[in-house]
């Protein structure tokens, strides 16, 4: 069964060309330019990833994005479409919890690849669990838990989280986090990924000291819980 691909697009020509290409992709498609009907969508069908356009008739993709975050969606990965291209707009919407951010006007070839890039990002790894003082983090089932209580991250964050863990002691530039994260060159300042670290020690909690700031340097992930440093 191919996957499923929602696309929420108001501008009518845009939205035509968008289905008919991931569909020769092999995509199954479902389309709307309502972000309200775009959240009945999203439940009813559970799609594999949401191609998500700001400007909407009724609400803006951004609460969208919101409202998908706070769901039992969470893990869907939100790929952002709009013709703002201001660094604040793109700040926002990868606080809203999007996992990538593309530009009008864009090149089809370039979008079809950011898609695959995150599908492949929310394949299952067919890894054991990492188990990490009070965190454990299981790449198989996609799912993280803190003292043993669930916490929902997005496709991206997730990715983040998993390549400071595999590194654990290590130092992570900003510039590598960048491109081992996102995977494709991605129109993004190094600040975005101050802002998902941000919103990663938000979710992780009691966890959050786990990820160290190396002011000039980058990010590191302890080498050891605390309780074993020595």
């Amino acid at each position: 069964m191919s996957e499923k691909i929602l696309v929420v697009e108001d501008e009518t020509d845009l939205a035509n060309t968008l289905i008919y290409n991931l569909e020769q992709e092999g995509f199954s498609v479902i389309g709307t330019s309502s972000g309200l009907k775009a959240m009945e969508l999203a439940k009813k069908n559970r799609p594999a990833l949401v191609i998500l356009d700001i400007m909407l008739p009724d609400i803006s993709g951004i609460e969208v994005c919101r409202k998908l975050r706070a769901s039992d969606y969470a893990d869907i990965p939100v790929l952002m479409l709009t013709a703002r291209a201001e660094e604040f707009d793109k700040v926002l919407g990868f606080e809203a919890g999007a996992d990538d951010y593309v530009t009008k006007p864009f090149s089809m070839k370039e979008l079809l690849l950011r898609v695959k890039a995150l599908l492949r990002r929310k394949q299952d790894k067919r890894a054991a669990p990492l188990v990490f003082g009070m965190l454990r983090l299981d790449p198989e089932a996609h799912q993280v838990s803190v003292n043993d209580r669930p916490v929902q991250l997005t496709a991206l964050e997730f990715k983040l989280l998993s390549v400071l863990i595999e590194r654990k002691g290590r130092v992570q530039s900003r510039e590598r986090l960048l491109n081992d994260v996102w995977g494709i060159t991605a129109d993004v300042t190094t600040r975005t990924v101050d802002t998902h670290i941000r919103r990663l020690r938000e979710k992780l909690g009691q966890a959050a000291d786990y990820i160290e700031t190396l002011r000039g340097v980058g990010y590191r992930f302890l080498e050891k819980p605390p309780g074993e440093r020595h």
